[in-house]
């Protein structure tokens, strides 16, 4: 799911535009959603071509989950109750549950999701099977149109439940795009011509707050041959939960008339602390004329309110092509699994001394 969905968004992206940038973005879109293909949504693993392209991959026999917390939920007079977490932070799964209070033979649980800020074709949403111990996606309805706001997602049910012996079904959910609220209601057919609806629940969907300083907005020029230009990007976590393996890329493109930057042409280094500056070596993207590379780590992980730094500089070197004159760049932060944040740093290239 999370590769699928990362697909449709950079295919839109690359039919649509026409400058370097919105290709580098889509193109590291997939970058960032190919470095976490193991621990994917969906179970789902993807590799890359000789070329850069993403392809499906079949994963391995998943590894057993650990069990969720199955406690009851909402309240004896209720036939089905829902909960569901009040933050959704981008990229982490965030807990739910449905908790039965009334026989079901051969039923379905029903999730209509209302979305705003970002589309219900970005939202994942898996319940727990306890008897192989493994997540899997609940079966999803069409959207309406290219970013539908209304999603439904379903699983079957047969359960002898009633109020003295209720039953929950785990579940867990993660947006993968940006933030926005949700509000989902839940319902069941109890097979016998009954349909049950819990009261809706509300959320938020967040995610920490990047910021570069040093490097504008519209750009900056870099010399072939000349002193590399100094930045930082700080990552504060302004969600209450713990992101625990904060990832950060860099990615750069430049072409001429008849030549493109390679990775020998751009010194991409990285401060860090007992270490001083070290040379990050920058990687072509198959038959892309892009490269990329991910940072060394800040921090392992980044608790609520903390904040992880990366003091970077880039040069340009004398190699540069001389029809080369703009390049673009920039930076994606993830949590491992899912990219939740990115920035372009543009640069023009002057002629050296």
């Amino acid at each position: 799911m999370t590769h699928k969905f990362a697909q449709q968004r950079s295919s839109s992206a690359l039919r649509s535009a026409a400058r370097p940038a919105v290709v580098l973005a889509a193109g590291l879109a997939l970058v960032m959603s190919a470095a976490g293909a193991g621990q994917a949504a969906g179970g789902r693993a993807a590799v890359r071509t000789a070329c850069g392209a993403l392809a499906g991959r079949a994963a391995a026999v998943p590894e057993a989950a650990p069990a969720p917390d199955l406690k009851a939920v909402g309240n004896a007079a209720q036939q089905i109750s829902y909960s569901l977490a009040p933050e959704l932070p981008i990229g982490l799964w965030s807990s739910s549950a449905v908790t039965l209070r009334t026989p079901v033979r051969k039923g379905t649980v029903r999730l209509d999701v209302d979305s705003r800020g970002f589309s219900t074709d970005s939202l994942v949403v898996q319940r727990y099977v306890p008897a192989t111990r493994t997540w899997t996606d609940l079966k999803t309805g069409p959207g309406g149109g290219s970013a539908p706001t209304h999603g439904v997602f379903t699983f079957p049910v047969t359960t002898s439940a009633d109020a003295r012996h209720p039953q929950t079904v785990a579940l867990r959910l993660q947006d993968l795009d940006r933030p926005g609220t949700l509000t989902v209601t839940a319902t069941v057919d109890d097979g016998r011509g009954h349909t049950y609806r819990a009261p809706a629940r509300t959320s938020a969907a967040t995610r920490p707050t990047t910021t570069v300083t040093g490097w504008p907005a519209k750009g900056v020029t870099l010399t072939r041959g000349g002193a590399a230009r100094p930045f930082t990007l700080t990552v504060k976590n302004t969600t209450g939960r713990t992101y625990p393996a904060i990832a950060v890329s860099y990615f750069a493109y430049g072409a001429g008339r008849s030549h493109a930057l390679r990775p020998a042409d751009l010194i991409l280094q990285q401060y860090r602390a007992g270490h001083g500056w070290e040379r990050v070596p920058l990687v072509a993207n198959g038959c892309d004329p892009g490269m990329s590379t991910p940072l060394r780590p800040s921090s392992r992980s980044v608790a609520p309110g903390a904040t992880a730094d990366y003091r970077l500089r880039v040069a340009v070197s004398r190699t540069a092509p001389a029809d080369v004159a703009t390049a673009e760049s920039g930076i994606a932060v993830s949590n491992g699994d899912q990219s939740f944040s990115s920035r372009e740093l543009p640069f023009a290239i002057g002629a050296g001394k």
